[in-house]
């Protein structure tokens, strides 16, 4: 096949329309194009006049005749691969923690293969934790272990179910990644568009769909199940303990166990597994109606998906603050997972028809704001969800931009905000120390000049936006090993991953490490 590049197309474009510009570029006739397959489809917004581009494969009656250069190259080979020798050799179940992308994939993939793996999961399975977030966001009512935080799918399946990331993709992991997401009941857009996403309604049913492949190859999903102990015998792993009371005997426990696993952190960290305190971001979530985006984004046409945006600045403070999460036509959620504690997100469903837009603004901070142990950016974030807990009275705290600006309660403007749980009026400037909000109102003053109207006095501010990534770094070797031989921190939580593909990504890699340990 064929892969032509900067395929240009108007916004109200036909397959044949694509099909006709390809054979232009190409200088073929479009009936020689015998079959015609997507690879990438991206926005320009940089002109006067919108246009999609493409990137698509084709096959043709001759190809030999085509002229290749940068535009024209012969497709190339993305199939993902993983080596497979010798005759697998295994005892005792892989123990993987955690259902969220890394622990799902790792997991999907293993009981492909045919090796006995047991996934436990602390929360409920989806159908059941959607009955428990639901209850929440009603009632107040908050289940500490099966909520936006922690349950099957983790906490990216009540988020925007966005699958962006920055990291290359040699071994085409991130293709193969998309591909199960597809198989298994996702938009196959995803395969192909520059900023794909899901969408948390239908997250939901794909996480289910994944669930039934792994139990159909005979691989083991626990529910209600927490990792409470861990036992270590010459410096290897011996076996586990779960919801304090039954001990499971492993070679191999893949801990994929969130950002938000506190306690397990603090019973690892007991138990002398090496970790670190990292860098981590933290701070609000901004409102805008969604046309007021789409205007400022679009120049006035709407005939286009809900528009996004990703802003940077660096503040007068010396402070990195950026969006985070961007949720087009979303909600804001309450996303707490601790009692007395207040934590937010943003989501969206996939249509994304919601009348606001939503962002987290963060900023930067570091172990020398909060204290070089393991474990003190932990203890950070909890004081400000407490914080946050407190002026909202168990409520999400919200007030206007100018409300956040002048440091005072006013009543709410034009924009309504659009909620997942019950919010009330309070001053979220309480919540924080001084240098980020100095820095999220002087990051919001020059984000005005970027985006008309983003300042306007208006706009809903919500508190606090804590759980953007583990303030804590799990430490492994080039075999994802940690210091405990079989101990294997993966994923978001164990700091090496950033988001849903980044996380299920790096499950693929420990599948691939552990059948080369059993197949050598």
């Amino acid at each position: 096949m064929i892969r032509v590049r900067q395929v240009e197309v108007k916004i109200d474009y036909s397959i044949s329309d694509i099909r006709s510009n390809v054979a232009k570029k190409i200088n073929i006739n479009s009936n020689e194009i015998l079959d015609l397959k997507i690879n990438k489809k991206s926005l320009d917004a940089r002109h006067d006049r919108l246009k999609y581009i493409f990137e698509v494969d084709i096959s043709l009656k001759d190809e030999s005749k085509i002229k290749l250069n940068e535009d024209v190259i012969i497709t190339p080979d993305d199939a993902y691969k993983y080596e497979i020798t010798g005759i697998k050799k295994q005892e005792k179940p892989i123990i993987v923690v955690g259902s969220g992308p890394s622990g799902l994939f790792t997991t999907y993939m293993l009981s492909k293969e045919g090796y006995k793996v047991i996934m436990i999961e602390r929360g409920e399975k989806v159908e059941d934790r959607v009955k428990s977030i639901e209850d929440f966001w009603k009632n107040n009512k908050l289940n500490i272990n099966s909520n936006v935080q922690f349950g099957e799918g983790g906490a990216g399946t009540f988020s925007d179910g966005k699958l962006n990331t920055l990291k290359k993709d040699k071994e085409n992991r991130q293709k193969e990644v998309f591909r199960i997401f597809v198989s298994n009941g996702a938009p196959e857009e995803i395969l192909y568009d520059s900023k794909p996403h899901i969408g948390t309604d239908i997250l939901r049913d794909v996480i289910k769909n994944m669930r039934n492949t792994i139990l159909s190859n005979g691989g083991m999903i626990r529910y209600n199940t927490c990792l409470t102990d861990i036992k270590i015998e010459n410096n290897k792993i011996k076996s586990i303990t779960v919801n304090d009371s039954e001990e499971i005997e492993t070679d191999d426990l893949v801990l994929a166990i969130g950002h938000s696993a506190r306690d397990t952190f603090k019973m690892l960290h007991d138990k002398g597994i090496y970790m670190e305190p990292k860098p981590f971001a933290l701070g609000i979530r901004i409102q805008h109606p969604q046309k007021l985006i789409n205007n400022a984004q679009y120049n006035g046409e709407f005939n286009l998906p809900p528009a996004s945006y990703k802003l940077t600045y660096h503040s007068s403070n010396n402070r990195g603050v950026y969006s985070f999460c961007m949720c087009p036509g979303g909600f804001v959620v309450n996303a707490s997972s601790e009692k007395n504690r207040l934590a937010i997100n943003g989501m969206s469903n996939y249509k994304r028809d919601e009348e606001n837009a939503n962002s987290a603004l963060i900023v930067t901070v570091s172990p020398k704001d909060y204290g070089s142990s393991p474990l003190d950016g932990i203890e950070f974030q909890r004081v400000l969800e407490e914080k946050a807990y407190n002026i909202g009275k168990g409520l999400i705290p919200i007030q206007t931009y100018k409300a956040f600006r002048e440091n005072k309660i006013l009543s709410l403007g034009s924009v309504n905000p659009v909620m997942k749980g019950n919010y009330t009026l309070a001053n979220i400037n309480e919540v924080f120390p001084e240098y980020i909000t100095d820095a999220l109102k002087e990051a919001i003053e020059y984000f005005g000049g970027k985006i008309k109207g983003f300042n306007s006095d208006d706009a809903i501010i919500a508190a606090v936006e804590s759980r953007t990534s583990s303030p804590v770094r799990i430490v492994r070797d080039e075999t994802f090993n940690s210091n405990i031989d079989g101990i294997y921190p993966i994923g978001e939580g164990a700091g090496y991953a950033g988001g849903i593909t980044t996380s299920a990504m790096d499950g693929l890699k420990l599948f691939e490490l552990i059948i080369k340990k059993y197949r050598s």
